[in-house]
């Protein structure tokens, strides 16, 4: 598995999400990290970021302007 050269930080500076809510993702999504500068594996970066995309899409069809919403 490669790795992404993301960050947790990075992704969530990157979708201007707050670190915790990345940190969320994770934990929801089972992807292990220590920090929020943990490097992610493509596979996880990949995952996270369809997720944020994904939700924001539902989000905007809600017309709540892109919020990220978790459950």
């Amino acid at each position: 598995m490669g790795f992404a050269d993301l960050s947790i930080a990075e992704i969530a500076a990157d979708y201007n999400l707050s670190v915790e809510e990345v940190l969320t993702l994770c934990d929801q999504l089972g992807i292990a990290y220590k920090t929020s500068k943990t490097r992610l594996a493509l596979e996880d970066a990949k995952e996270i970021i369809s997720q944020i995309l994904s939700q924001r899409h539902r989000s905007d069809t809600k017309g709540s302007g892109g919020a990220i919403e978790l459950p």
